[in-house]
């Protein structure tokens, strides 16, 4: 080796020494970060956030009849809330009122409203009159009945503007109703149940999961506004939950029931302003988010989407 290389990779040597222990420090660093900010969250958690003392005596859920409303109006009926139940089946809204205010023993109160229409509102709002409303879960959705190619799904003109007023309008026009009197408190919480098809395109289900990032990014937009004024805004982001929505029965570890998803979200209020909610779907989220190539993820999607498409309709035709 020549003279003038050796002096080379000796002036060099010390500013690269300091190069690599400075970037092993902050990836250290980094890691340690992540490993106790995961501790807060998943171990620790923020569940005493969530009761009337601290939030307001009222908590309003839309879609309670089932699946992940109604498994949110039962823990926070559990946690002292008197709830509000919003949805479109009267005899639904009077069965879960009556469980709640015999298993809990809380005051509920029920207003039905089919929140595919527009005109809803000012009875919501006449009905929400007064009350000390301290959390609100814009739980209300729909989806498609199975995957299928935009210009393809039946129906497509009306199902855009179902689809739309179900999980868009609802969001936004349910926050403006109950905002101010939380802005005026200075204390409350909103909590938007979007999806995890809201953290990137799926095919197929393309209005569904567009509509879900909507919730996601308006969601988040929200809290910078009015994070100083004492108000909490989260963006839920599940994966699959057993419920009728996802058409999944049967509970595993990566696809909890309502009730055990609820009450692992419930104590991530407060501490992220958007959640997977569940440590399991936190863990899918960074894989799909943080690892994997998006033209990889869009594939693999556009993939599953296709085999459950055919298989629908399958099923459709031996039927």
């Amino acid at each position: 080796m020549s003279s003038s290389v050796e002096t080379a990779l000796r002036a060099v040597e010390t500013p690269l020494f300091w190069l690599g222990a400075l970037t092993a420090a902050w990836l250290s660093l980094c890691c340690v970060n992540r490993l106790l900010s995961g501790i807060r969250v998943w171990v620790l958690g923020n569940g005493r956030l969530v009761s009337p003392t601290k939030l307001g005596r009222w908590a309003v859920v839309t879609g309670a009849t089932d699946g992940i409303g109604k498994a949110y109006a039962e823990e926070l009926a559990r946690r002292g809330f008197a709830i509000v139940l919003i949805s479109r089946s009267q005899e639904k809204l009077d069965e879960v009122s009556k469980a709640i205010a015999s298993k809990c023993g809380v005051e509920t109160k029920t207003i039905s409203a089919d929140f595919s229409s527009v005109d809803i509102y000012p009875k919501i709002e006449a009905g929400l009159a007064g009350l000390e409303i301290g959390v609100l879960v814009n739980n209300v959705g729909t989806s498609y009945s199975y995957p299928e190619f935009f210009l393809s799904v039946p129906n497509l003109e009306s199902f855009i503007d179902t689809m739309v007023n179900i999980n868009i309008t609802s969001v936004c026009q349910m926050t403006r109703l109950v905002l101010p009197r939380m802005v005026e408190r200075k204390k409350g919480a909103i909590l938007n149940i979007s999806s995890a098809s809201g953290m990137y395109p799926v095919p197929l289900l393309t209005v569904y999961s567009a509509s879900k990032a909507f919730v996601d990014f308006f969601s988040c937009g929200l809290q910078a506004e009015y994070r100083s004024k004492g108000i909490i805004i989260q963006s839920v982001l599940p994966f699959f939950v057993t419920t009728k929505l996802s058409k999944i029965r049967r509970a595993t570890l990566d696809t909890p029931t309502p009730e055990r998803y609820v009450a692992a979200e419930l104590n991530t209020v407060g501490l992220q302003t958007q959640t997977n909610g569940y440590l399991p779907h936190a863990i899918m989220g960074w894989v799909t988010t943080a690892l994997l190539p998006a033209k990889t993820l869009n594939s693999y999607m556009m993939g599953m989407g296709l085999s459950q498409r055919a298989r629908y309709l399958k099923k459709q035709k031996q039927g």
